[in-house]
């Protein structure tokens, strides 16, 4: 790095009120507050709203740790899918991992985990153009990305993205995420290595456990949320839990820049959307599946949410 490179560098964290010992840790990794914080201070001195981009086609599968080597080792690219769905929070935990078919797609989603303070689409291009490449180098072309959507609207460098991304990219979707053919989902990989993905996957199982421990309150309360599914708990009963008054439960949280109920109805949006997808539900059966005694009252919510009402997006059974 230049000395201007390191100026440019120390002036950034500066406006984010950090210093380069913040992220000198891996391990410890950097709070969420604070990472927005550097995300604006980083968009300001780039004056590059393309930043996510250029950020997710830097990030290799050789940065990736534990987590490319398993994704490298793997087998096929279900396989792929599905480390991602266990273990990506070693890498981020501003989005999760969905998977559904959809016809002759597979339609691979991540939705973000918690808002994002307007990064969303930053965040989610750094997100995918990063999968997309991991998912390019690892397959050697045997398996194309057909699209890539965003629930954004299209900005004014969609053609950057769109040559970037090398594929088909659309906005204003309902979704964001990767669509894959499904016939290329269990086509055997050449770097397959099973003695070597089952090594990594159980280094990344462990590294994961480790980070359980020591994880932020805000991500233990919206897992043990996530756990229920069904019957959600009070604020009473989850401080109990974590054996703290529930005022000291909200402070923490409100620390970390959410709250109970924000946890709360994240995971409740998460969830409907993907008994939504599945089209197993009712949207009556959805909403008392997620603790509505009113069903309009789970319609109000999720409008809220989404700015649409959920029988728009409920997925029919297809019928033979």
């Amino acid at each position: 790095m230049t000395c201007a490179e390191t100026a440019g560098s120390l002036q950034v964290l500066a406006a984010a009120d950090l210093q380069m010992a913040d992220l000198a840790d891996g391990h410890r990794g950097l709070g969420f507050v604070p990472f927005l914080k550097l995300m604006h201070a980083a968009l300001g001195a780039a004056k590059e709203p393309a930043l996510g981009l250029l950020v997710g086609e830097r990030l290799r599968i050789n940065t990736h740790g534990r987590l490319g080597y398993a994704a490298l080792s793997s087998s096929t690219l279900r396989q792929v899918v599905s480390l991602l769905e266990s273990f990506l929070p070693l890498r981020t935990t501003l989005v999760t991992v969905t998977q559904r078919v959809q016809g002759d797609e597979v339609w691979v989603g991540f939705p973000v985990a918690r808002p994002l303070d307007g990064l969303d689409l930053v965040v989610s291009e750094a997100i995918l153009l990063t999968i997309k490449n991991l998912i390019d180098q690892i397959t050697l072309g045997t398996c194309q990305v057909r699209r890539v959507c965003f629930k954004q609207v299209e900005p004014a460098y969609a053609d950057l993205a769109r040559d970037m991304f090398g594929c088909e990219v659309r906005y204003s979707q309902d979704w964001c995420g990767l669509v894959l053919p499904d016939a290329a989902m269990d086509l055997p990989l050449s770097s397959a290595d099973p003695a070597s993905f089952d090594d990594a996957a159980r280094l990344c199982r462990e590294e994961l456990d480790k980070r359980d421990v020591n994880a932020a309150l805000s991500i233990q309360v919206r897992r043990n949320l996530l756990t229920r599914q069904h019957g959600f708990p009070s604020l009473q009963v989850v401080a109990r839990q974590f054996h703290l008054t529930p005022r000291t439960l909200h402070r923490r949280l409100v620390a970390e820049g959410t709250s109970f109920q924000q946890i709360l109805d994240e995971v409740r949006e998460h969830l409907a959307m993907q008994y939504l997808q599945a089209g197993k539900l009712s949207v009556q059966e959805i909403a008392y599946t997620l603790g509505y005694n009113d069903p309009a009252n789970f319609r109000r919510a999720f409008k809220r949410w989404t700015g649409r009402a959920p029988s728009t997006l409920l997925i029919r059974p297809c019928k033979n």
